[in-house]
Protein backbone atom coordinates (compact mmCIF):
# COMPACT_ATOMS: atom_id res chain seq x y z
CA UNK A 1 0.00 0.00 0.00
CA UNK A 2 3.05 2.29 0.92
CA UNK A 3 4.33 1.81 -2.28
CA UNK A 4 1.37 2.56 -4.50
CA UNK A 5 1.08 5.70 -2.67
CA UNK A 6 4.81 6.30 -3.26
CA UNK A 7 4.55 5.82 -7.01
CA UNK A 8 0.69 8.05 -7.10
CA UNK A 9 3.02 10.71 -5.62
CA UNK A 10 6.03 11.02 -7.90
CA UNK A 11 3.49 10.92 -10.73
CA UNK A 12 2.04 13.49 -9.75
CA UNK A 13 4.85 15.10 -9.05
CA UNK A 14 6.09 14.55 -12.17
CA UNK A 15 3.10 16.05 -13.76
CA UNK A 16 3.02 19.60 -11.96
CA UNK A 17 6.96 19.86 -12.93
CA UNK A 18 5.83 19.45 -16.69
CA UNK A 19 3.07 21.53 -16.16
CA UNK A 20 5.58 24.26 -15.04
CA UNK A 21 8.31 23.93 -17.60
CA UNK A 22 5.40 23.99 -20.26
CA UNK A 23 3.76 27.52 -19.04
CA UNK A 24 5.05 30.76 -20.93
CA UNK A 25 7.67 32.45 -19.05
CA UNK A 26 7.10 35.24 -17.61
CA UNK A 27 8.26 38.70 -19.45
CA UNK A 28 11.04 40.97 -17.84
CA UNK A 29 9.77 44.33 -16.79
CA UNK A 30 12.09 46.52 -18.58
CA UNK A 31 11.31 44.51 -21.70
CA UNK A 32 7.34 44.89 -21.09
CA UNK A 33 8.22 48.46 -20.86
CA UNK A 34 10.58 49.24 -24.16
CA UNK A 35 7.62 47.02 -25.85
CA UNK A 36 5.12 49.08 -25.15
CA UNK A 37 7.03 51.87 -25.88
CA UNK A 38 7.72 51.01 -29.25
CA UNK A 39 4.29 50.36 -29.90
CA UNK A 40 2.65 53.83 -28.94
CA UNK A 41 6.00 55.01 -31.08
CA UNK A 42 3.76 52.85 -33.67
CA UNK A 43 1.08 53.91 -33.68
CA UNK A 44 2.00 57.79 -33.43
CA UNK A 45 3.73 57.25 -36.72
CA UNK A 46 0.65 55.42 -38.55
CA UNK A 47 -1.07 58.74 -36.99
CA UNK A 48 1.19 61.12 -38.55
CA UNK A 49 1.11 59.02 -41.82
CA UNK A 50 -3.06 58.76 -42.34
CA UNK A 51 -2.91 62.36 -41.08
CA UNK A 52 -0.42 63.54 -43.83
CA UNK A 53 -2.32 61.50 -46.38
CA UNK A 54 -5.26 62.95 -46.00
CA UNK A 55 -3.90 66.61 -46.20
CA UNK A 56 -2.17 65.37 -49.28
CA UNK A 57 -5.41 64.67 -50.41
CA UNK A 58 -7.15 67.54 -49.84
CA UNK A 59 -4.73 69.44 -50.98
CA UNK A 60 -4.58 67.89 -54.68
CA UNK A 61 -8.29 67.68 -54.59
CA UNK A 62 -8.64 71.75 -54.47
CA UNK A 63 -5.02 71.94 -56.67
CA UNK A 64 -7.04 69.99 -59.58
CA UNK A 65 -10.37 72.07 -58.76
CA UNK A 66 -8.43 75.43 -59.59
CA UNK A 67 -6.83 73.74 -61.87
CA UNK A 68 -10.28 72.44 -63.96
CA UNK A 69 -11.59 75.74 -63.41
CA UNK A 70 -8.23 77.92 -64.81
CA UNK A 71 -8.29 75.36 -67.93
CA UNK A 72 -12.05 75.63 -68.69
CA UNK A 73 -11.24 79.56 -68.69
CA UNK A 74 -8.07 79.63 -71.10
CA UNK A 75 -8.08 80.91 -74.68
CA UNK A 76 -7.06 78.07 -75.83
CA UNK A 77 -10.55 76.18 -75.88
CA UNK A 78 -11.71 78.87 -77.58
CA UNK A 79 -11.84 79.68 -81.65
CA UNK A 80 -10.63 83.05 -82.87
CA UNK A 81 -13.27 85.77 -82.94
CA UNK A 82 -12.40 86.50 -86.66
CA UNK A 83 -12.20 82.77 -87.64
CA UNK A 84 -14.70 83.03 -89.89
CA UNK A 85 -13.52 85.88 -91.80
CA UNK A 86 -10.51 84.60 -93.75
CA UNK A 87 -8.93 81.53 -95.16
CA UNK A 88 -5.70 80.11 -94.03
CA UNK A 89 -5.65 80.90 -90.51
CA UNK A 90 -5.18 78.14 -87.68
CA UNK A 91 -9.17 77.98 -86.74
CA UNK A 92 -10.13 76.24 -89.98
CA UNK A 93 -8.90 73.94 -92.40
CA UNK A 94 -10.64 72.58 -95.33
CA UNK A 95 -10.01 69.76 -96.94
CA UNK A 96 -11.18 67.51 -100.14
CA UNK A 97 -12.69 71.16 -102.00
CA UNK A 98 -11.71 70.19 -105.25
CA UNK A 99 -14.15 71.45 -107.43
CA UNK A 100 -16.13 74.69 -104.62
CA UNK A 101 -13.82 76.84 -103.94
CA UNK A 102 -12.77 77.83 -100.34
CA UNK A 103 -13.92 81.44 -100.67
CA UNK A 104 -17.26 79.94 -101.14
CA UNK A 105 -16.94 78.07 -98.23
CA UNK A 106 -15.84 81.08 -96.23
CA UNK A 107 -18.73 82.98 -97.22
CA UNK A 108 -21.58 80.58 -96.03
CA UNK A 109 -18.97 80.60 -92.51
CA UNK A 110 -19.73 84.20 -92.01
CA UNK A 111 -23.74 83.00 -92.05
CA UNK A 112 -22.62 81.80 -88.58
CA UNK A 113 -21.69 82.96 -85.06
CA UNK A 114 -17.90 82.16 -84.31
CA UNK A 115 -19.06 79.63 -80.77
CA UNK A 116 -18.26 81.47 -77.54
CA UNK A 117 -18.11 78.30 -75.33
CA UNK A 118 -15.03 76.17 -75.50
CA UNK A 119 -15.02 74.34 -78.45
CA UNK A 120 -15.66 70.77 -77.76
CA UNK A 121 -18.84 72.42 -76.22
CA UNK A 122 -19.90 73.74 -79.22
CA UNK A 123 -22.69 72.69 -82.09
CA UNK A 124 -21.58 72.72 -86.15
CA UNK A 125 -24.85 71.49 -87.23
CA UNK A 126 -25.50 75.11 -88.51
CA UNK A 127 -22.57 74.92 -90.49
CA UNK A 128 -23.02 71.60 -91.80
CA UNK A 129 -26.60 72.70 -92.90
CA UNK A 130 -25.47 75.86 -94.83
CA UNK A 131 -22.60 74.19 -96.68
CA UNK A 132 -24.96 71.46 -98.23
CA UNK A 133 -26.72 74.10 -99.87
CA UNK A 134 -23.98 74.08 -102.34
CA UNK A 135 -24.48 72.23 -105.21
CA UNK A 136 -21.34 70.12 -105.99
CA UNK A 137 -21.61 68.80 -102.62
CA UNK A 138 -22.60 65.58 -101.17
CA UNK A 139 -21.54 65.38 -97.90
CA UNK A 140 -19.76 67.63 -94.73
CA UNK A 141 -18.24 66.13 -92.09
CA UNK A 142 -16.48 68.97 -89.01
CA UNK A 143 -14.06 67.68 -87.07
CA UNK A 144 -13.20 69.95 -83.56
CA UNK A 145 -10.28 69.81 -82.10
CA UNK A 146 -10.40 70.73 -78.58
CA UNK A 147 -7.00 72.23 -77.57
CA UNK A 148 -5.76 74.46 -79.09
CA UNK A 149 -9.39 75.61 -80.58
CA UNK A 150 -9.68 74.54 -84.84
CA UNK A 151 -12.24 72.76 -86.71
CA UNK A 152 -11.41 70.82 -89.86
CA UNK A 153 -14.33 71.24 -92.31
CA UNK A 154 -14.01 67.60 -94.60
CA UNK A 155 -15.97 68.04 -98.02
CA UNK A 156 -17.21 64.78 -100.13
CA UNK A 157 -18.07 66.41 -103.71
CA UNK A 158 -20.24 64.30 -106.27
CA UNK A 159 -18.53 62.83 -109.20
CA UNK A 160 -19.07 65.19 -112.27
CA UNK A 161 -19.89 62.84 -115.34
CA UNK A 162 -20.92 65.01 -118.00
CA UNK A 163 -19.48 68.61 -119.08
CA UNK A 164 -22.41 70.39 -121.40
CA UNK A 165 -20.88 72.97 -124.59
CA UNK A 166 -23.05 74.82 -127.31
CA UNK A 167 -19.64 73.80 -129.41
CA UNK A 168 -16.88 71.98 -129.21
CA UNK A 169 -14.47 74.95 -129.48
CA UNK A 170 -16.49 76.43 -126.57
CA UNK A 171 -15.45 76.03 -122.44
CA UNK A 172 -17.96 73.91 -120.76
CA UNK A 173 -20.75 76.12 -119.52
CA UNK A 174 -22.60 73.72 -116.78
CA UNK A 175 -21.73 69.53 -115.67
CA UNK A 176 -23.91 66.63 -114.94
CA UNK A 177 -22.52 64.37 -111.95
CA UNK A 178 -22.72 60.78 -111.65
CA UNK A 179 -26.07 61.12 -109.55
CA UNK A 180 -28.36 63.04 -112.33
CA UNK A 181 -27.07 66.46 -110.49
CA UNK A 182 -27.09 69.62 -112.95
CA UNK A 183 -23.89 72.45 -111.89
CA UNK A 184 -23.94 75.10 -113.14
CA UNK A 185 -21.15 77.24 -114.51
CA UNK A 186 -20.07 79.15 -111.21
CA UNK A 187 -18.76 75.60 -110.42
CA UNK A 188 -16.57 75.59 -113.56
CA UNK A 189 -13.73 75.22 -114.91
CA UNK A 190 -12.87 71.51 -113.36
CA UNK A 191 -9.83 70.31 -112.66
CA UNK A 192 -8.35 68.20 -115.46
CA UNK A 193 -7.94 65.23 -113.19
CA UNK A 194 -11.66 64.88 -113.89
CA UNK A 195 -12.30 62.39 -116.76
CA UNK A 196 -16.02 63.57 -118.14
CA UNK A 197 -17.92 63.29 -121.24
CA UNK A 198 -17.97 66.17 -123.35
CA UNK A 199 -21.54 66.82 -124.78
CA UNK A 200 -22.41 69.55 -127.14
CA UNK A 201 -26.10 71.02 -126.51
CA UNK A 202 -27.58 74.34 -127.04
CA UNK A 203 -30.50 73.92 -124.15
CA UNK A 204 -32.89 75.68 -126.09
CA UNK A 205 -33.32 73.71 -129.08
CA UNK A 206 -35.06 70.57 -129.29
CA UNK A 207 -34.13 68.41 -126.11
CA UNK A 208 -32.90 70.77 -123.33
CA UNK A 209 -30.04 69.34 -121.04
CA UNK A 210 -31.71 71.22 -118.01
CA UNK A 211 -34.44 68.85 -118.14
CA UNK A 212 -32.32 66.07 -118.46
CA UNK A 213 -32.51 62.93 -115.57
CA UNK A 214 -30.29 60.04 -114.08
CA UNK A 215 -31.73 57.78 -117.16
CA UNK A 216 -30.64 60.35 -119.71
CA UNK A 217 -26.74 60.72 -118.19
CA UNK A 218 -26.71 56.72 -118.15
CA UNK A 219 -27.71 56.79 -121.41
CA UNK A 220 -24.85 58.83 -122.74
CA UNK A 221 -22.01 56.83 -120.51
CA UNK A 222 -23.92 53.68 -122.08
CA UNK A 223 -22.86 54.73 -125.63
CA UNK A 224 -19.56 56.49 -124.95
CA UNK A 225 -18.38 53.24 -123.54
CA UNK A 226 -19.85 50.99 -125.96
CA UNK A 227 -17.91 53.75 -128.98
CA UNK A 228 -14.86 53.39 -126.85
CA UNK A 229 -14.97 49.40 -126.56
CA UNK A 230 -15.60 49.14 -130.46
CA UNK A 231 -13.39 51.52 -131.93
CA UNK A 232 -10.57 50.93 -129.45
CA UNK A 233 -10.17 54.99 -129.62
CA UNK A 234 -11.38 58.07 -126.51
CA UNK A 235 -14.47 59.58 -127.28
CA UNK A 236 -13.98 63.11 -127.98
CA UNK A 237 -17.73 64.75 -127.58
CA UNK A 238 -21.40 63.32 -128.00
CA UNK A 239 -22.76 66.25 -130.61
CA UNK A 240 -26.75 66.50 -129.12
CA UNK A 241 -27.47 69.30 -130.42
CA UNK A 242 -29.98 68.14 -132.98
CA UNK A 243 -31.46 65.02 -130.37
CA UNK A 244 -32.57 63.39 -133.11
CA UNK A 245 -29.32 62.93 -135.41
CA UNK A 246 -26.61 62.67 -132.61
CA UNK A 247 -23.35 62.05 -133.11
CA UNK A 248 -20.01 60.86 -131.83
CA UNK A 249 -16.64 62.40 -132.22
CA UNK A 250 -13.62 60.38 -132.46
CA UNK A 251 -10.01 60.55 -133.35
CA UNK A 252 -10.37 58.56 -136.33
CA UNK A 253 -13.49 59.90 -137.40
CA UNK A 254 -17.24 61.53 -136.70
CA UNK A 255 -19.85 58.75 -136.37
CA UNK A 256 -23.25 59.70 -137.51
CA UNK A 257 -25.65 57.25 -134.78
CA UNK A 258 -28.53 59.11 -136.01
CA UNK A 259 -31.78 58.66 -133.36
CA UNK A 260 -30.87 57.22 -130.44
CA UNK A 261 -33.87 54.04 -130.50
CA UNK A 262 -33.80 50.58 -129.43
CA UNK A 263 -31.50 49.63 -132.36
CA UNK A 264 -28.58 51.99 -131.27
CA UNK A 265 -26.66 49.89 -130.06
CA UNK A 266 -26.69 47.12 -132.45
CA UNK A 267 -25.47 50.06 -135.03
CA UNK A 268 -22.54 50.85 -132.72
CA UNK A 269 -21.07 47.20 -132.75
CA UNK A 270 -20.91 47.89 -136.36
CA UNK A 271 -17.82 49.66 -136.14
CA UNK A 272 -14.96 47.37 -136.02
CA UNK A 273 -15.76 46.46 -139.36
CA UNK A 274 -16.01 49.59 -141.11
CA UNK A 275 -13.31 51.55 -139.01
CA UNK A 276 -10.49 50.23 -140.46
CA UNK A 277 -12.03 51.22 -144.35
CA UNK A 278 -12.39 54.86 -142.92
CA UNK A 279 -8.55 54.56 -142.17
CA UNK A 280 -7.66 53.29 -146.01
CA UNK A 281 -9.70 56.44 -147.38
CA UNK A 282 -7.56 58.84 -149.35
CA UNK A 283 -10.33 61.57 -149.27
CA UNK A 284 -11.09 63.30 -146.24
CA UNK A 285 -14.77 61.61 -144.57
CA UNK A 286 -17.06 64.00 -142.97
CA UNK A 287 -18.43 61.19 -141.54
CA UNK A 288 -19.11 57.54 -140.62
CA UNK A 289 -22.85 57.22 -141.45
CA UNK A 290 -24.50 54.11 -138.51
CA UNK A 291 -27.92 55.87 -138.70
CA UNK A 292 -29.65 53.13 -141.03
CA UNK A 293 -29.99 49.54 -140.13
CA UNK A 294 -28.68 47.50 -142.61
CA UNK A 295 -26.27 49.95 -144.52
CA UNK A 296 -23.21 51.74 -143.98
CA UNK A 297 -21.32 54.62 -145.70
CA UNK A 298 -19.09 57.04 -145.68
CA UNK A 299 -20.07 60.92 -146.07
CA UNK A 300 -17.23 62.74 -147.55
CA UNK A 301 -16.46 66.23 -147.70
Amino acid sequence: MDEEITEKSIQEQYEEETDIINQPPIDDGKHLVKKKRRERLVRKGRIKQERFRAFMRFFLSVFFIFLLVYCSKCRGWYMEKNAFNRIGGNSIEIINNNIVPSHKILALLKNNDVPNVPLYMARTDAIKKDLMKLDPVENVYIRRYAFPARIQIIIRERIPAITISPDAKVAPVAFFTTDGKLIGREFLPLKSNYKTIKVLSYGNKGDDYRKWDINKIKLIEKITGYVETYSKEPVEYIDFRNPEDVFVKIKTVNIRLGKLDENVFKRIERIPSILPQVKLVDSKVKYLDLSWEKVNYLKLQ
